[in-house]
C-alpha cells in the first residue's frame, strides 16, 4: 500500500515540475514578439499553459502594461509542490 503511494506522489510531484518548466519556457517565449504562436511547438505549448494562466488573469490587474498572472501561476505551483513533497507516508 504504502509503494502505490509512493508512487502515486512521486508521478504527481514529476508532473508538477514538468508543468513548472513548461510554464517557464512559455513566459520565457513571450518577450520574443516574433514568435509565431500558431505553429508547431508553440502552439502546443499555448494550448497547454494558457488554461492555467487565464485563471490568475482576472486576479491582480496589469501593472505598467505588465501582465503578473504568471507569477501567481509560478507562485501557486511551487506552493502545491511543496505540499506534496512534505506528504509523508509512514508505516504504523
Amino acid at each position: 500500500m504504502i509503494d502505490a503511494l509512493t508512487l502515486i506522489l512521486s508521478s504527481i510531484i514529476s508532473f508538477l515540475e514538468i508543468y513548472l518548466i513548461l510554464l517557464l519556457v512559455r513566459v520565457s517565449l513571450s518577450w520574443f514578439p516574433n514568435v509565431n504562436w500558431y505553429g508547431q511547438p508553440f502552439y502546443s505549448l499555448s494550448r497547454l499553459t494558457d488554461p492555467y494562466l487565464s485563471v490568475f488573469r482576472g486576479i491582480i490587474p496589469p501593472i505598467l502594461g505588465m501582465d503578473i498572472s504568471p507569477l501567481l501561476g509560478f507562485i501557486f505551483l511551487q506552493c502545491m509542490l511543496q505540499i506534496v513533497s512534505n506528504v509523508g507516508i509512514s508505516p504504523f
